[in-house]
């Protein structure tokens, strides 16, 4: 099955503006906000968020990425190991409230290491969780706080999201897995 678009770069424009209300909203300003992306796709994500923020509140809220490839359950059993990349937070995460960025949350297995490497560098007063895309299949009971879009799909279906800064363009498609039922 050939990739179909579910979001086009104004969506999805549309979204994160959505979601920096959101979490200005909920944690009543941004004062004591770390935005935390998952690389690769939740940095620029993340990045976005940030300038959105910047905008509505006149805070400069950091940004930080992470990796999680030593963190990940599947580690020892990957063919092929990954290649870690740096993670970098440019501040204490101690006492603040950290939103953690991805792109699509699929088992919650990726978001459950993602805690674990943040624990690992502090102690948050909160985590939460953004994510442009929720697809649902949970293995762990992980939720997000601040969701674009749920897209119901199937095991057997692939969603990516592409981002101008990584892929050249914005968008998100859906597509059958090759060798998928």
């Amino acid at each position: 099955m050939p990739k179909k678009v579910l979001m086009t770069a104004e969506d999805i424009r549309r979204i994160l503006a959505r979601i920096a209300h959101e979490i200005i909203e909920k944690n009543r300003g941004a004062r004591y906000l770390v935005l935390v992306g998952m690389r690769t796709r939740g940095v620029p994500l993340a990045k976005r968020l940030a300038v959105l923020i910047r905008n509505l509140e006149g805070i400069e809220v950091p940004v930080g990425a992470l990796d999680i490839s030593l963190y990940r359950d599947d580690f020892s059993s990957l063919e092929s190991k990954p290649v870690v990349q740096r993670t970098d937070i440019p501040t204490d995460i101690t006492d603040k409230q950290v939103i953690l960025i991805d792109d699509v949350l699929y088992t919650g297995r990726s978001i459950r290491a993602a805690m674990d490497a943040l624990v690992d560098l502090g102690r948050p007063k909160s985590i939460q969780l953004a994510v442009v895309i929720d697809r649902g299949h949970r293995e762990l009971p992980i939720r997000a706080d601040y969701v674009g879009k749920n897209v119901p799909s199937s095991r057997s279906e692939e969603i990516q999201v592409c981002v101008e800064e990584i892929d050249g363009n914005d968008k998100v498609t859906i597509s059958t897995k090759l060798g998928g039922s």
